[in-house]
């Protein structure tokens, strides 16, 4: 079992250019920053939460994505702007930032 309650996943692929969008160059190095910058101003989180970068994850044309484990929990189109949300809600208060979830296509269609 992990010692950390929340383990964020921000993804900073980088295609070459032509093909499919990548979140690296659409944001996810400054959204990774911003939520390591979060992370230390709150050092009661140090030891409970982690963020670590990650390859492509699957939903390439709606990133940049940010994942949060154990709760299965997928942001989409996430801004640097929102990291400050998600710190406060989802990293500090326990509750993922609605605004920002993703909701995967319906497979059977």
């Amino acid at each position: 079992m992990s010692k950390f309650k929340r383990h964020f996943f921000v993804c900073l692929h980088d295609r070459p250019p032509g093909a499919k969008p990548s979140c690296g160059p659409r944001g996810g190095t400054e959204i990774y920053n911003s939520l390591m910058e979060g992370l230390g101003a709150n050092q009661e989180l140090w030891g409970q939460v982690n963020v670590t970068t990650t390859g492509c994850m699957g939903p390439c044309f709606d990133g940049p994505m940010v994942v949060c484990y154990p709760e299965a929990v997928w942001y989409a189109g996430v801004k640097q702007e929102d990291a400050a949300a998600i710190v406060a809600e989802h990293m500090v208060a326990g509750k993922p930032v609605e605004r920002l979830v993703y909701e995967f296509p319906d497979e059977d269609d």
